[in-house]
């Protein structure tokens, strides 16, 4: 039998790299994504199995399509792109950096996707990567909490007009991937303390487990239009 296939875009760090590794480990064949092609070499080299590694901007819809008619058919789509813009008090947060925020998120998302179509099995699916930003009250994110939203709407809408594709979401919550390096470590460490004090689980994420959710919606052939939040209720408030 062959193993089937799953492009993850994103994957060169975070939960896109934990991603594949998971996948990989359950016996598929693996391509990576990534705009940064050292970075992107580097993390093929942390990979074990059949990994392909391809330098390719999610932002740019053409550049997108062509990457997709070069890696040919594929049966699963994985799009972990992040993007932190956006960040800031609802007040004073500046629109052009939100709007920068849907452009690395919401529309790359969707172009991606969209460029993906011809080359996708019909028995595949794509798991879009949201964030719990868009369902919790939190302060200070409206801006990337909108565009996580957005993608999160995306779910259920392809799950009825893509099928028999299915299609699901993950919603990661407070997660320790590089996304947070916008901090020193001297400030990572008490922002993650003030999260982990406000989850229920006691702590913040690691990426491996947000891989977990993301295998579960590839190979559960029953699921079709989820959202799955993997946040350790951190949305619940407390």
């Amino acid at each position: 039998m062959t193993a089937q296939h799953a492009v993850i875009l994103g994957g060169s760090s975070g939960i896109g790299l934990a991603a594949a590794a998971q996948l990989l480990a359950l016996g598929f064949k693996v391509t990576i994504t990534g705009r940064d092609a050292a970075k992107l070499e580097a993390a093929k080299k942390t990979l074990t199995g059949d990994v392909t590694a391809i330098a390719a901007d999610a932002t740019d819809a053409e550049a997108m399509r062509k990457t997709f008619a070069a890696i040919g058919p594929f049966d699963h789509l994985i799009l972990a792109l992040g993007s932190g813009k956006g960040v800031g008090p609802f007040a004073s947060v500046d629109i052009a950096m939100v709007r920068a925020g849907f452009e690395e998120k919401v529309f790359a998302h969707f172009a991606s996707a969209q460029a993906a179509l011809p080359s996708m099995r019909k028995e595949g699916s794509i798991v879009f990567v949201s964030a719990v930003s868009a369902e919790a009250a939190m302060p200070g994110t409206a801006g990337i909490g909108a565009a996580n939203a957005a993608v999160a709407a995306l779910v259920p809408i392809l799950a009825a007009e893509l099928k028999p594709i299915r299609v699901n979401g993950v919603s990661p919550g407070v997660i320790d991937t590089p996304w947070w390096d916008f901090l020193t470590p001297e400030q990572k460490g008490p922002a993650f303390a003030a999260f982990a004090a406000r989850t229920p689980v006691g702590r913040v994420g690691q990426p491996e487990e947000v891989a977990q959710a993301i295998a579960f919606l590839v190979t559960n052939g029953f699921t079709s239009g989820h959202m799955l939040v993997c946040d350790g209720g951190v949305r619940l408030g407390g």
